[in-house]
């Protein structure tokens, strides 16, 4: 599965990418809400993402690179969205946020920076239905692909085999043309694609590939 990322999108003209993106292969919408205090930048809010929601026809993958992320439950809810994601780092009390995504009718995905050991996840990964590994650290876009993802993927992958977790694997950052197949063999479900995309001469057809 490909989850674009909305954050490399031409917001002079959202609408335009919005077309070319429900046309395409991709399965999900990825939003990166940035707050500025958990990640070093600012990207966009409700009332930006409510717009691109009354746009798109596909499922919202919404990522919330904010602190006390569980105070947004019901905004993100009101999009529509398919998915919220909050950052482990992020949340002292995972399991209760957890719960209360799923009490809102929503999926939940878990995400992991760089620099964070999947074992984190061992006593919550029965409970989630994604957990997003971050492929380079976040808060920009068009970063370096960080090599030992590679081998964090395998890891988690393990990990859930044997829990017998059936959360999808997420991977977002840096992800491209030159490993997206790597990160798939590796044990990856859905890849986040941002400059990827947007950037390319043609999009669907990179989206085509990429949803392979």
């Amino acid at each position: 599965m490909l989850s674009p990322s909305l954050l490399s999108a031409d917001f002079g003209n959202l609408r335009k990418d919005m077309e070319w993106f429900n046309r395409s292969a991709a399965q999900w919408l990825h939003l990166d809400i940035m707050d500025g205090v958990f990640v070093p930048n600012i990207s966009f809010g409700f009332p930006v993402l409510k717009y691109v929601a009354a746009l798109t026809e596909k499922p919202l993958d919404v990522h919330l690179m904010i602190v006390e992320p569980q105070k947004f439950i019901p905004e993100v809810k009101a999009l529509g969205a398919y998915l919220m994601n909050v950052h482990y780092e992020a949340c002292p009390h995972l399991h209760r946020v957890i719960g209360q995504i799923h009490d809102a009718g929503m999926k939940a995905g878990v995400t992991l920076n760089p620099a964070t050991p999947v074992c984190v996840l061992e006593d919550i990964v029965r409970d989630v239905d994604l957990v997003l590994l971050m492929s380079v650290n976040p808060g920009f876009g068009g970063q370096k692909f960080i090599p030992h993802t590679f081998d964090k993927v395998r890891t988690l992958r393990r990990m859930m085999d044997e829990s017998g977790s059936r959360a999808l694997i997420q991977v977002d950052g840096g992800v491209g043309l030159d490993n997206w197949k790597q990160l798939r063999e590796a044990g990856a479900d859905v890849l986040v694609a941002g400059s990827a995309v947007y950037g390319a001469e043609d999009p669907v057809a990179v989206c085509e590939i990429m949803s392979k």
